[in-house]
């Protein structure tokens, strides 16, 4: 398993440590570093993140108001030098709490909790080839191999399937996740494809039927790479 994980940090010393331990853990990797819950605010728009290792007390916006601002949170592991809050943290269904300063081995605990709780939560969808998605107050079955393309458009998903499409009230991270499926890509902050309904790719544009999908700066390597793997 490789977890997606962001380190928010203020601290210029505990981020050093933060990411060689991060380094030195196969099971992780560092999509980001962030100095405050602001610029981890805009990369959780831009990238997939699974973890967050996140510092409680930070200027301007704590890291636990932080948290609570978010709709649909990754896991997030707590790093922090006061014990206070170590209450507040498991109220927030905090996957664990460090109290710093920690050693590494301590660190690989809090990720293997991470990491059981992630597949805990994944779902075979190999055996079923559907996901039962809510939207329009209904609940629909839907044939995983049948989605062409998502739209993220504020707070709710345009799942594209069938020659049709429904909404669905969730972040396009959440949904990818939720789905499960490996054909299902990221190539845009805002879209998602299915490597399998690809007309065409030209230049930063994919083409699923006569529908145009621009590729993301930040997103074009990981596609096309998945693309060439998968094809």
């Amino acid at each position: 398993m490789n977890i997606h994980c962001i380190i928010i940090e203020d601290e210029p010393v505990s981020q050093d440590i933060l990411k060689r331990y991060v380094t030195d853990t196969p099971q992780l990797k560092l999509v980001g570093l962030c100095n405050n819950a602001f610029e981890a605010q805009a990369l959780l728009l831009e990238e997939e993140v699974q973890l967050m290792f996140l510092d409680i007390n930070m200027p301007k916006l704590s890291g636990m108001s932080f948290l609570k601002s978010l709709m649909n949170p990754p896991l997030v592991i707590f790093t922090t030098a006061y014990p206070e809050y170590a209450l507040e943290g498991y109220e927030v269904d905090a996957v664990d709490y460090l109290l710093k300063p920690f050693s590494f081995d301590r660190f690989i605990k809090a990720v293997n909790k991470a990491v059981e709780r992630l597949r805990s939560i994944e779902k075979p969808t190999g055996q079923e080839g559907f996901v039962m998605l809510r939207a329009d107050k209904k609940i629909f079955k839907v044939p995983i191999n049948d989605i062409t393309h998502l739209e993220a458009m504020g707070d709710y998903v345009k799942v594209f399937y069938d020659n049709s499409f429904i909404m669905v009230h969730d972040t396009l991270q959440n949904l990818l996740q939720e789905i499960g499926s490996k054909e299902l890509v990221r190539v845009h902050r805002s879209w998602s494809v299915s490597l399998k309904h690809i007309s065409y790719v030209e230049g930063n544009t994919v083409m699923i039927g006569d529908r145009e999908i621009p590729v993301g700066k930040s997103y074009r390597q990981g596609f096309f790479k998945k693309l060439i793997i998968n094809h």
